[in-house]
């Protein structure tokens, strides 16, 4: 899943927000020094938050994060889904804004997709927040766990990235280019940005064809920071936009693609 690479970025995430969850300086943000963090609970409440409202862990600057926990308890309301996340470490709020043009994720209309439930584990992508002094996530993707090797998956890729910062990077990765390097690697900034490794990791099986068509797109046509416009992505690929849609929300819960300047704008994570 996750490699972590060299020139700052390290593979599998690095998501900028988009749309109503940009904060009004935003707009000012370098694409480049995103990163897309695994945490625990635990590591979101002893962040530092910094006089720019942006926060550290490890002393290193952390813009998005991914965690997962269990369902502890569903609130709906008009605007957002707040969900209380317990993942033994700690307790935290995660909230989501709903898109009145797009189903709830507790809806359960769409059958192909499993339905979030009290009890049930989830993967979370978002940003941390902190509003009255009480601390949250806001979230951009949360998706039900259906293998449950990835809870254990994520605590050691959390425990990886929190020893690097910590005690920097094993014996193994010291040498230039080495193959230690490349497992662990990373000048300074474990994280998720635009200048990882160059390689992108393969989709996994079971991805459908308008997800790989759209990933393609995207993999393979010249383009900024800011990705490719879901319009540019059905010309290029000739595509309907129904099926980009479709596409491209697979791939955002798969953690392949990241929103950049509105959320029907996407790039793909460097791996």
């Amino acid at each position: 899943m996750t490699s972590y690479g060299a020139q700052g970025g390290t593979g599998g995430g690095g998501f900028i927000p988009g749309g109503s969850q940009n904060s009004p300086s935003g707009a000012t943000r370098e694409y480049g020094n995103e990163t897309l963090r695994p945490v625990t609970i635990k590591q979101v409440l002893d962040a530092e938050q910094k006089p720019d409202s942006e926060f550290s862990l490890d002393g290193s600057r952390i813009t998005q994060i991914t965690l997962i926990g269990q369902v502890r308890n569903i609130s709906t309301q008009t605007t957002n889904v707040t969900y209380k996340l317990d993942d033994g470490t700690g307790t935290l709020e995660v909230k989501q804004w709903i898109d009145s043009d797009a189903p709830s994720p507790l809806d359960g209309g769409d059958t192909s997709k499993p339905k979030i439930v009290d009890n049930a584990y989830v993967r979370v992508w978002g940003k941390i927040k902190d509003f009255n002094n009480r601390r949250h996530v806001g979230a951009h993707v949360i998706r039900p766990i259906a293998d449950y090797n990835e809870i254990s998956y994520h605590l050691l890729e959390a425990t990886v990235v929190h020893l690097y910062f910590t005690r920097g990077p094993p014996d193994a990765a010291a040498g230039k280019g080495g193959q230690g390097a490349v497992a662990y690697g990373g000048q300074q900034q474990i994280g998720y940005g635009n200048q990882g490794m160059g390689a992108f990791e393969p989709l996994p099986n079971g991805t459908s064809a308008a997800a790989r068509k759209v990933y393609e797109v995207l993999k393979n046509s010249p383009q900024s920071n800011e990705g490719l416009h879901m319009q540019d992505i059905a010309g290029r690929g000739r595509m309907d936009m129904a099926e980009v849609g479709k596409g491209s929300d697979e791939l955002l819960a798969l953690g392949k693609i990241y929103t950049t300047v509105d959320d029907l704008t996407w790039a793909i994570l460097d791996t």
